[in-house]
């Protein structure tokens, strides 16, 4: 207790609100100075910046002292970058929709809440969206802890000219969302093949008679439901809370340690931040040995791969690409070295992107 009276601790906090509100106009006018300086140099009207936006992220993460936690300060400066792009243009950001999935809300954790959201009914769709120049950015699902990746992610990333910009990784939380009023009058469970996936002990101890049926998003299964009394969605907090479902089963993923890993998809890799990640897509002629050779470069120059995940080749039966990221930059000096070993003896090397390592 320090002995301050309440009234003058609420006199403190106003001051204070003031002081921020002075501030963060200031820095949304330095925002517009940048791009008035930008665009006079003759640079385009793209002012939004990953990499720059990381090292921001970072910086004051790092000069956090509490007690707000990294994670919110993170979110707090966020939402003012966003918001002093938006100044200049709100950016159009395409995700798998329709609203509320999981997807839209790890695009709104990169990008913060004043873009102007583009719901889309499917990844390819996505993927078109941005392609074309309807959308700036996108944001898709690559990856999940339990169930693996997200294999139509891998197979447009191998076929599309778009290059991974960032990645966001998310806790993911399956609910059961549904109008019935109790487990027995359950017929029918919708959700994305991955939740149902996610949540495959659960819904087998508890609802092993219901039918499953997979939809194109968590959020559409939501949407079914609630014009269902007999049906249930697998979905997040944020599709129940639209569709005005009550969720009698929270938390009923398997295992306590679920996330997923979405990719930012744009035109241009951001420039190296010290702090980033290099995907690539490879294959070789299948022969013994034709995988060490490739990656021999990689040890040589002490490099970490962090994933490495097959697919088969659009080439040939029984034929394989690999999908691999490593630590670095692509003009990191020593992964620019090795990424050129490895092009002469690759049949194929694609880099999809250098972009920021994912800030929580």
């Amino acid at each position: 207790m320090t002995g301050e009276s309440l009234e003058s601790i609420r006199a403190r906090i106003d001051g204070i609100d003031d002081e921020l509100l002075k501030l963060v106009n200031e820095r949304a006018r330095a925002a517009a100075e940048v791009a008035a300086v930008k665009q006079a140099a003759g640079e385009s009207g793209d002012y939004y910046r990953p990499a720059r936006e990381a090292q921001v992220l970072r910086r004051v993460r790092d000069a956090n002292q509490g007690p707000l936690s990294d994670e919110d300060i993170s979110r707090l400066f966020r939402e003012i970058m966003s918001a002093c792009l938006a100044l200049q243009r709100p950016l159009r950001v395409a995700f798998l929709g329709p609203e509320g999935t999981f997807t839209q809300e790890a695009a709104l954790k990169h990008f913060g809440h004043s873009i102007r959201s583009l719901p889309l009914e499917g990844i390819d769709a996505v993927f078109r969206e941005v392609e074309a120049g309807g959308a700036e950015y996108g944001v898709v699902p690559v990856e999940n802890s339990t169930e693996g990746m997200v294999t139509h992610t891998l197979d447009r990333l191998l076929s599309s000219p778009l290059q991974i910009v960032g990645e966001v990784e998310m806790a993911i939380v399956q609910n059961l969302a549904t109008r019935a009023t109790s487990l027995g009058e359950i017929r029918r469970v919708y959700s994305h093949s991955q939740g149902l996936a996610q949540c495959r002990a659960w819904l087998e101890t508890h609802l092993p008679a219901a039918e499953r049926i997979a939809v194109s998003s968590t959020a559409e299964a939501a949407r079914l439901a609630a014009e269902d009394s007999s049906a249930a969605a697998i979905a997040s907090d944020a599709a129940a809370e639209r569709y005005e479902l009550p969720v009698p089963q929270p938390s009923i993923q398997d295992g306590a340690a679920n996330s997923t890993r979405f990719l930012v998809l744009g035109k241009e890799s951001p420039e190296p931040t010290g702090e980033d990640k290099t995907s690539l897509v490879i294959a070789r002629e299948n022969r013994p040995g034709g995988l060490a050779g490739l990656l021999a470069p990689l040890a040589r120059y002490g490099l970490n791969m962090t994933r490495l995940e097959s697919r088969p080749s659009p080439e040939g039966m029984w034929e394989y690409v690999f999908f691999i990221d490593l630590v670095g930059h692509a003009e990191d000096p020593d992964l620019k070295r090795a990424l050129g070993e490895m092009q002469q003896l690759a049949s194929l090397l694609k880099i999809l992107g250098s972009y920021p390592r994912s800030v929580a």
